[in-house]
């Protein structure tokens, strides 16, 4: 920390004309640079709880049902040899490294196969949720766009809602995302150096759906706060650069 006796302009007074030196002024803009940070940080927990406290009161004909009663689950498609791509394929396929960390399926590389016949159950609509069935990670991601002759690859497992003007698909990958049901994903799990989630357990994880205007509510929420955090890590990354900056210019004596 900077103390008064090092930086004489944090104990002068408005009477005073107010002398700094170069090295003073940068280190004056430095604690200027991380108060802003602080308080921005701050203001931002502060909304953030203010609108989580708004936003629960207004959760309302909340239900519990099995994931079995509101939407199917099917294996994703089985290939009998490794995939080869084919660039002038006509089918396209989802595999685990389309599944974005935000929870959404890059469908802008998907790699493309020839396959002779598909059956309609195997294709994926707009929508459709993925589900990392094997590994540590059991996390869900969403079709935002209508895929084109597209199926999803084993391990992998397709979440579809049956009836999305009961139960938003949003609503449902946010919820299988969260702390509670990936717990119950966790203790449903089998194997020992590889833990895979089967379509029984998945069947059976239990989901509260409120109305659906307070599921437009919980998915509005939670795309705004991974915005907001998104946001406040590109500042920190660009005021850790700028600090950075000067701090190696006082070194310097510049």
């Amino acid at each position: 920390m900077i103390k008064p006796a090092q930086c004489p302009f944090l104990n002068h007074t408005a009477a005073e004309p107010l002398r700094l030196t170069k090295r003073q002024s940068m280190l004056f803009e430095l604690q200027k640079q991380c108060f802003c940070v602080l308080s921005l940080a701050l203001m931002s927990e502060i909304l953030y709880t203010l609108q989580e406290q708004r936003f629960y009161l207004f959760i309302r004909g909340v239900v519990k049902v099995q994931l079995k009663q509101i939407a199917s689950v099917q294996m994703g498609y089985s290939f009998r040899s490794r995939l080869e791509a084919v660039e002038s394929g006509d089918v396209s396929v989802i595999q685990m490294k389309d599944l974005r960390d935000d929870h959404v399926v890059d469908c802008s590389d998907l790699v493309t196969v020839d396959m002779k016949e598909v059956k309609e159950h195997h294709l994926v609509r707009k929508g459709d949720l993925i589900l990392r069935s094997r590994g540590l990670v059991t996390t869900s991601a969403i079709v935002l766009e209508e895929p084109h002759n597209t199926v999803v690859a084993s391990p992998l497992l397709r979440i579809r809602v049956e009836n999305p003007d009961r139960v938003l698909p949003e609503y449902l990958n946010w919820y299988i995302n969260q702390r509670d049901a990936q717990s119950f994903l966790h203790s449903r799990s089998i194997g020992t150096a590889q833990k895979m989630i089967g379509k029984e357990a998945l069947d059976e994880l239990e989901v509260f759906v409120p109305d659906l205007s307070s599921q437009k509510n919980i998915v509005e929420m939670s795309s705004l706060s991974a915005r907001e955090l998104f946001l406040l890590h590109v500042l920190a990354e660009k005021r850790g650069q700028y600090i950075s900056e000067l701090l190696m210019q006082c070194v310097k004596g510049e």
